[in-house]
């Protein structure tokens, strides 16, 4: 989530280049790079059978192809804040969707913490102006958000962090390269600037090679609505990216926001563990992607 919040100034390099082909370049490093480290960690990579390839391709479609598609034409009907208000939203949907999908039951102090980290996230964010059309493209960045997490939940016990994260991204990469091709031509490449592929470069290593299988990793083994309550932490990053980049200091709504995501995240990851077992599915699904790998699962 730090590597995601950071993103959002790098992204902003690549306004004006050519942008399927960028996303597609993105998702082919990603993947390459995916395959090296899996290789390097001796994680064995499975291939997907059966209804696991809906879930994956569920999983490229709304949470890469889709995601993508909707920051950038929101953006163009509304500000950034309202964008980043309705990724704020996701928790409190994962805190009652996720566990179902595991087959337990929403813990109150998880829903009540993911309330309590969308607030504070909406007060970092500010709310900012917009149209009707930038509202709709924020409900599908929203949706985006959330399908990106609840569709790796039914995979991720015999694919892996790794597994998913690979299969996601090569898929991405096709979608994107045949989106390349058909509007803005082959010759698409070289328009991209030396900062775009720096741009390009950190987005590939660290939004997506590094944070896919940390954030995977940590569903597998929090449950997603835990791991939703983490969402929070990209605004925060955000704002402190900002800083460094030499933006003016955040004003005290954005102080009071983070200290309310903060006291959010720690009541709800800490009533949790100490309140209510995880459920024997979701442990039964934590311990699976800690197993050392084995011909029978991979």
């Amino acid at each position: 989530m730090v590597f995601v919040g950071g993103s959002v100034a790098v992204s902003g390099v690549l306004a004006g280049a050519p942008f399927y082909t960028a996303e597609a370049i993105r998702y082919a490093a990603a993947c390459l790079l995916l395959v090296l480290f899996a290789r390097c960690a001796k994680q064995t990579l499975v291939w997907p059978r059966r209804t696991e390839w809906l879930w994956l391709v569920g999983i490229a479609v709304t949470g890469l192809v889709l995601f993508n598609i909707a920051l950038v034409q929101g953006s163009h009907h509304a500000e950034p804040a309202v964008l980043g208000v309705a990724v704020a939203c996701v928790p409190p949907l994962l805190a009652v969707a996720g566990p179902l999908l595991e087959r337990s039951r929403p813990r109150p102090a998880v829903v009540a913490a993911a309330l309590v980290v969308t607030g504070g996230a909406a007060l970092i964010q500010g709310l900012g102006r917009t149209d009707a059309i930038g509202v709709g493209w924020a409900a599908v960045v929203f949706g985006c958000e959330v399908a990106f997490t609840l569709l790796a939940v039914p995979v991720l016990g015999r694919l892996g962090p790794w597994g998913v994260s690979v299969h996601t991204t090569w898929i991405a990469t096709i979608m994107f390269g045949l989106l390349g091709l058909t509007r803005e031509g082959p010759a698409a490449v070289t328009r991209l600037t030396a900062h775009g592929w720096l741009a390009v470069g950190y987005l590939a290593v660290a939004v997506t090679a590094v944070a896919f299988v940390l954030w995977y990793t940590g569903v597998s083994r929090l449950g997603a609505g835990r791991a939703g309550l983490l969402t929070g932490v990209a605004p925060v990053a955000a704002a402190i990216t900002g800083v460094l980049l030499g933006s003016p200091v955040p004003r005290p709504q954005v102080w009071a926001g983070i200290a309310v995501v903060v006291a959010g995240q720690i009541l709800g990851l800490r009533r949790a563990s100490r309140r209510a077992p995880a459920s024997p599915e979701a442990t039964a699904l934590a311990d699976a992607s800690t197993l050392p790998a084995s011909p029978e699962r991979h």
